[in-house]
């Protein structure tokens, strides 16, 4: 009989096990305790940061595509991925900023949230009732305010410190110039089946037969997992979902930012140092010395990187009346900002719009019924969870909750129907047979996954794929056919000198560079072109075409060309730039990697619940 020792022993172990298998459910509803998407060392990115990351990335994918974007579309594009890398760098970087304890005073902190434009009054003066009003509206305070400005100084101090001062060498500068900014003309003859002088024939079985043995690797199925699934989206589920009237129309009145916006100018600010930089810089503009264009990359920026997107007239300050006034687009300034003097490019005017409550209707009614499907998965995610831990399989699954069964046989290449998931996918790859189910989150619902069986990879049978392997051999008899006429083209081209001594008119390409791509030539055109001494040919292949191409001139950076000692001064300043943002880079990795960082999955899921 066993002691009333071994008995608690085993209940304590069983009440252990209990309280692990349900550590994950219920935790964002246990009194808000979540607070922490990821922790980094001792630092950790609270669950409203997250959500205002994502939120940001929204905005600028919505800027960018000109149309509303809900958070299930914007996951295609990686948003929460990238909101969540941001986040875990800014983290690795607070992290270590608190561990060498650098930091700045109230002071700072004072004198940049002073400078901020978005807490002055119609004076232009900081207010502290705006302040303490907008932080309010944004579910914060002046503390955490800034606290978190006080870390945001302290981790930009940082990443300056590592990142400063790179400075290059004369030869490295002078090595890299050259080589990039290196170019060729070349001339060039495309080569199909319409132009073999004896075409290609239908193959043998013969050929066939031995085509499909030689390539087996073309024609072998990958390994493939024989699976059964239980899957429920929101797509299954809407249809079924009643949205009231009242529901809509707050909804309406949330966004009616979206619905109704103001006249709008599409804008890009170029901040300069000082007043004088800047009118230097307007009035080469005016002179048409250079293009405003030219005038960002001497900067050494990118015209992403002063792209403002498109503001109403109450969101562009002190510089709002002037780019306004203009009825077309131009270049305005120096106006002030909240960065410094700058000039103003106003590209485009966007008119006022109104989409009514009739007209948004069926777009709310749909961000709305997804809302409550995301909810109504995230309810059964849990009933799930306790059926697979009771032993249930999909079968089980289908009939107890809204989930439906269905089973495939999948492989690397299969990118069908729900295939196409990237979470299935990487789901799927991971399971094996006899694996413990578990729920899969997908981009738009969950997934059960089980594997019944593992098919080793296999040769096709040739009788499974004859026009298949048909169409392979035809495509490769035919390239080889014509890379066997090209270089004889080539042969005669040498001893003649010219493609018209061949009645051929050739493509030309002028002044290509290493990165150039031109239309209707191979993969490895520019590396090969560039492989080449002046005067040179060469035949390649691909896809069942051949290309014969010449290289006619290769022409170097002039030094004594008027513009080249300021673009290769500007290529050195991208350069260092460049060197500059790898460096910080690798630190903020190799931070990550030494203090190490935990996601929880969960309190991500419930914030993903919240986003429309």
């Amino acid at each position: 009989m066993a002691s009333s020792k071994g008995k608690s022993f085993i209940t304590f172990a069983i009440l252990g096990l209990l309280i692990l298998a349900l550590a994950g459910f219920g935790v964002t509803e246990f009194g808000g305790s979540v607070r922490s998407v990821v922790t980094v060392g001792k630092a950790e990115v609270e669950t409203v940061d997250y959500q205002r990351a994502i939120q940001a990335q929204l905005q600028q994918l919505q800027q960018r595509t000109g149309q509303p974007i809900t958070f299930q579309q914007a996951r295609a594009f990686g948003v929460d991925q990238i909101a969540l890398g941001q986040l875990i760098t800014a983290a690795a970087l607070e992290d270590e900023a608190a561990s060498i304890g650098l930091s700045v005073g109230d002071t700072v902190v004072g004198e940049r949230i002073q400078q901020s434009g978005g807490f002055r009054n119609a004076s232009g003066e900081f207010d502290r009732a705006i302040y303490e009003a907008s932080l309010r509206q944004n579910g914060s305070n002046s503390g955490e305010f800034e606290d978190r400005m006080r870390s945001d100084i302290a981790e930009g101090l940082l990443q300056s410190a590592v990142s400063a001062g790179v400075r290059t060498s004369d030869v490295y500068i002078d090595t890299l110039y050259n080589y990039a900014r290196e170019t060729r003309d070349v001339s060039w003859l495309r080569l199909g089946a319409s132009d073999l002088t004896t075409p290609i024939g239908d193959p043998t079985n013969s050929e066939l037969t031995a085509y499909h043995t030689e390539n087996a690797e073309a024609f072998t199925r990958p390994e493939t997992k024989r699976i059964r699934y239980a899957l429920l989206t929101t797509d299954m589920l809407v249809d079924q979902i009643e949205v009231e009237e009242p529901v809509l129309r707050a909804a309406y009145d949330a966004r009616i930012t979206e619905f109704v916006q103001p006249e709008r100018r599409l804008v890009e600010r170029l901040v300069f140092l000082s007043d004088e930089q800047a009118t230097e810089a307007k009035a080469r503009l005016d002179a048409e010395e250079l293009t405003f264009d030219e005038l960002v990359e001497e900067r050494g920026l990118t015209l992403a990187a002063i792209d403002l997107g498109d503001l109403p007239e109450d969101e562009l300050g002190a510089a709002a009346a002037d780019i306004f006034a203009l009825a077309e687009p131009g270049v305005v300034g120096p106006l002030p900002s909240d960065l410094g003097p700058a000039l103003y490019r106003m590209n485009g005017i966007l008119a006022a719009r109104e989409t009514t409550f009739d007209d948004a209707r069926e777009q709310l009614r749909d961000a709305a019924a997804q809302d409550r499907a995301r909810r109504l998965i995230l309810d059964t995610q849990t009933q799930v969870a306790d059926l697979l831990a009771g032993g249930a399989d999909v079968t089980v699954l289908a009939e107890r909750t809204e989930m439906i069964e269905e089973s495939i046989e999948w492989n690397v290449e299969t990118v069908d129907g729900i295939s196409a998931e990237p979470a299935f996918r990487t789901a799927v790859s991971a399971a094996q047979p006899g694996d413990f189910a578990e729920v899969t989150q997908l981009a738009n619902g969950i997934a059960v996954i089980v594997v019944d069986e593992v098919l080793d990879p296999a040769l096709r049978p040739l009788d499974d794929i004859r026009a298949e392997v048909t169409e392979a051999w035809t495509s490769a008899a035919t390239e080889d056919a014509l890379v066997i006429q090209a270089e004889g083209m080539a042969e005669q081209i040498r001893r003649d000198s010219e493609f018209l001594e061949l009645g051929i008119l050739p493509e030309t390409t002028t002044g290509m560079t290493r990165t150039d791509f031109t239309e209707g030539t191979p993969p490895d055109f520019s590396t090969a072109a560039f492989e080449m001494e002046e005067g040179d040919m060469r035949v390649l292949s691909a896809d069942g075409d051949a290309w014969l191409i010449r290289v006619n001139t290769i022409t170097k950076p002039d030094a004594t060309a008027p513009a080249a000692a300021a673009e290769r001064e500007q290529f050195a300043d991208q350069t260092a730039s460049e060197l500059a943002n790898g460096i910080s880079t690798a630190y903020s990795q190799a931070l990550i990697d030494e203090a190490g960082f935990e996601v929880n999955q969960t309190a991500i899921n419930a914030v993903h619940s919240h986003l429309p």
